[in-house]
């Protein structure tokens, strides 16, 4: 899919940072919003909170999934020269999109508690929560089938590895990149693997 050198990033690692940053972010704004009484008291709030952690949780790990079964069914090999992004590029990239949104919604969530203390930030941390599932759930992929996927970022701008604007997956071999597969750090490199984790190394079809 395109012809010449393009830059990939993990769709893993992008699912994974959404969720890791939503979870924090909410997690500090319960915690935020158990100082204050509320309305409700903080027993009902953490008790209606609990409820919206589940369906937050639930919402964000069905979310555009059966646009990412189709991304995952249409994947398509890499092309032959790849400059592949590391783990903590991709991580930059989308915290610096969503900075001042993540600031806004732990803002928000802290007023919420004004209502019912602790429900907002658990709002969050559930959707946080359903994206890291989501995370896993494409690590089982990568690594029942050996591959790991991957996304052209200015198609992901940043955001959303199954946005509207993403034509499509692409896949390498399980040791490309310094990722392992469902996003996390590698614990332990892989033999022969140290020249694919430089971010703008050239990645040829027999290092995959």
């Amino acid at each position: 899919m395109g012809r010449g050198a393009y830059a990939l990033a993990r769709v893993a690692v992008y699912t994974r940072t959404a969720g890791t940053a939503l979870w924090w972010t909410g997690a500090a704004a319960a915690g935020a919003g158990l100082a204050v009484p509320g309305l409700t008291g903080r027993r009902i709030g953490i008790l209606g909170g609990a409820a919206l952690f589940l369906v937050a949780a639930v919402a964000a790990f069905l979310a555009r999934r059966r646009r990412c079964t189709g991304l995952l069914k249409a994947s398509t090999a890499a092309g032959k020269w790849v400059v592949l992004h590391d783990r903590a590029v991709t991580v930059r990239a989308w915290l610096r999109r969503r900075r001042w949104w993540l600031a806004a919604a732990f803002l928000a969530a802290v007023a919420s508690s004004l209502a019912a203390p602790a429900a907002g930030g658990m709002l969050l941390a559930g959707a946080g929560a359903g994206l890291w599932a989501k995370a896993v759930w494409l690590g089982r992929w990568e690594r029942r089938n050996e591959k790991l996927l991957w996304v052209r970022p200015e198609w992901a701008d940043g955001r959303s590895p199954s946005r509207k604007d993403v034509r499509g997956w692409m896949t390498t071999g399980p040791l490309a990149g310094d990722a392992a597969p469902g996003g996390a750090r590698r614990r332990s490199p892989a033999p022969g693997a140290a020249r694919e984790r430089r971010p703008r190394a050239r990645v040829t079809a027999a290092a995959r």
